[in-house]
């Protein structure tokens, strides 16, 4: 019965089978290469008895003119297999960070859970580099065996006695460094691990850098860095003396071995058993296995490091889904009716819900938990625990979260921006471009382009820093609406600006989304008083309905969460 593959190895076969031509034509001509390589001090040799000991000119000329011939394709071999095994590497790296960023991406989610976004990002950058560089390890594999062979072979030739030293010393140092390799490739996991998390602690600490400030928490977010980072190192350097361990004792007995093959050599021709060209022959030889054994140690370490890259890669890829992706197509003619029924998810209880296709509806949460854990079943990044969540009558589990996103769009509240143009960040996602005048002032984001240098072709950093908060709400705003989908939900839009162009931005939501299905989910006022209706939101029940005047009258625990 066959053992099973672990995760890790079936990325690795994964991987290398798609390059597998490039990883074979790579390791064939490395492998000419240093056959070519063990052959030039055998010719030297016999340039040196043929020509030299023997004092015949044209034997020298001959000798050296083969020479020539063999350096010209033992160097286009080594430069070709090296493209080959460099663009398999490289390929092989690109399509990992890809799957790995797809995953990431994939709108079931998952793969992201217990993860920080520095780690993913280590596993699609670093993991993939290193699980890539195998591809150049299997044609150094290649040519470090026919090197070995190929000098072997020759000593056998020159004398039985030497080839059988290179013939049983090579096994037992690649067995040794097998046996190396093993508490490296533990090691080498833990220590991709620590740094992924460093860095993702690091990038954490960087995006929040300004609320850190403001709430005075610089020295313990400096205090849990250092910490992380402490462990990262340990790990490192645990891997590092791994590392050195393995090469320091297989590079010991790599010399222990040249130097036997030398100086048996040595006594061989001393005692009249070889002659001067096959003792030259022959410490040419034991020069040249130098590079063939010493890269034993490499290529151990690149298996090693690549194993241990693949389990992590694996463990992403194989991430089960925060939601289970359902076969229901949406319908052509979407109307944008939802309704809760008996939704319990978090901190929610027994919620019902109509909301009527084109409605502007306001959510008014007394707790901040009670919105998010809405949000997530509005937007399918969670199912509810008990109840549905429908769409035009087809429950949100029977369609796929792709799909469901091309009609719901939630904007959540700390909406990133990317870097790029104020321009670019909004009109990537505008149905039409003649609309993103109207998508500008509804989201009073053509304020923000007014006063920035270079209007909406104004540069936007990372994650817009380059902006106030005010403006990174209302560009953010403007993408959402940009989007122009059947249902829209905004959280918290507003909460950065002014009363004033609040209010001119809830007029803006009104007027653009009239028609199409909008929830507000926000304590604002200004937004609230535009909604057909507000529903209150209270304990993790919805406890009233009604218009925004009505409710801020007749209900204290309205007003005291809008108002107050």
């Amino acid at each position: 019965m066959s053992r099973s593959r672990s995760p890790g190895q079936v990325v690795l076969r994964r991987a290398l089978g798609g390059r597998r031509r490039l990883v074979l034509a790579g390791s064939v001509l490395r492998a000419g290469h240093q056959a070519g390589e063990a052959t030039v001090p055998v010719l030297i040799g016999l340039a040196v008895d043929q020509g030299v000991v023997a004092g015949d000119l044209g034997a020298l000329l001959r000798w050296l003119a083969v020479l020539a011939v063999v350096y010209l394709v033992l160097s286009f071999s080594y430069r070709f297999g090296a493209r080959a095994s460099d663009r398999a590497m490289e390929e092989i790296a690109h399509t990992l960070r890809a799957e790995v960023v797809g995953r990431v991406l994939h709108p079931g989610g998952g793969a992201e859970s217990g993860r920080l976004p520095g780690a993913l990002a280590g596993i699609a950058t670093e993991d993939a580099r290193r699980v890539g560089a195998l591809a150049n390890a299997i044609p150094g594999a290649a040519a470090t065996f026919t090197g070995l062979l190929a000098g072997a072979a020759v000593l056998l030739w020159i004398s039985v006695p030497l080839g059988l030293v290179v013939l049983a010393g090579a096994p037992a140092l690649l067995w040794l460094g097998h046996l190396l390799s093993r508490p490296l490739e533990r090691r080498s996991a833990t220590e991709q691990d620590r740094a992924a998390r460093a860095s993702g602690v690091a990038a954490d600490l960087v995006a929040g850098l300004r609320v850190l400030k403001g709430i005075g928490a610089e020295r313990a977010a400096l205090d849990r860095y250092r910490a992380t980072s402490r462990d990262s190192l340990a790990a490192t350097m645990r891997a590092a003396r791994a590392e050195a361990l393995q090469n320091g004792v297989v590079l010991a007995l790599t010399g222990c071995l040249i130097a036997v093959v030398g100086l048996s050599g040595g006594r061989l021709a001393a005692g009249g058993r070889i002659s001067l060209g096959d003792l030259i022959s022959a410490v040419g030889l034991a020069l040249f296995l130098i590079g063939p054994l010493q890269s034993l140690a490499r290529v151990n370490t690149a298996f090693a490091q690549a194993r241990a890259s693949a389990t992590r890669i694996a463990e992403v890829l194989a991430a089960p889904p925060a939601v289970t992706p359902g076969a229901v197509r949406l319908p052509r003619d979407l109307r944008g009716g939802l309704s809760l029924r008996a939704v319990g998810h978090a901190g929610l209880r027994g919620i019902d819900l109509e909301v009527a296709p084109g409605e502007l509806l306001g959510v008014a949460a007394t707790d901040p938990a009670d919105a998010l854990a809405l949000l997530r079943c509005l937007d399918r990044r969670a199912d509810p625990e008990t109840g549905t969540v429908e769409l035009d009558g087809v429950s949100l589990r029977d369609l796929d979260p792709g799909d469901l996103r091309s009609a719901v769009l939630v904007a959540a509240h700390d909406a990133d921006l990317f870097e790029g143009t104020l321009l670019g960040n909004v009109g990537a996602v505008a149905e039409q471009d003649a609309d993103l005048g109207r998508v500008m002032a509804a989201a009073g984001a053509d304020e923000v382009a007014r006063a920035l240098p270079y209007g909406q072709e104004t540069a936007v950093a990372e994650r817009g820093r380059s902006l106030s908060g005010g403006q990174r709400q209302r560009v953010a705003l403007a993408r959402a609406l940009a989007a122009d989908r059947p249902v829209l939900v905004v959280h918290d839009p507003t909460t950065a600006v002014d009363t004033v162009t609040e209010a001119r931005i809830a007029a803006g939501i009104r007027e653009l989304r009239r028609g199409r299905t909008t929830i507000m989910v926000t304590t604002s006022p200004a937004l609230l008083t535009v909604t057909d209706r507000v529903v209150l939101l209270d304990g993790g029940r919805i406890v009233e309905t009604g218009p925004h005047t009505e409710l801020a009258r007749r209900n204290e625990t309205y007003r005291s969460a809008v108002l107050t």
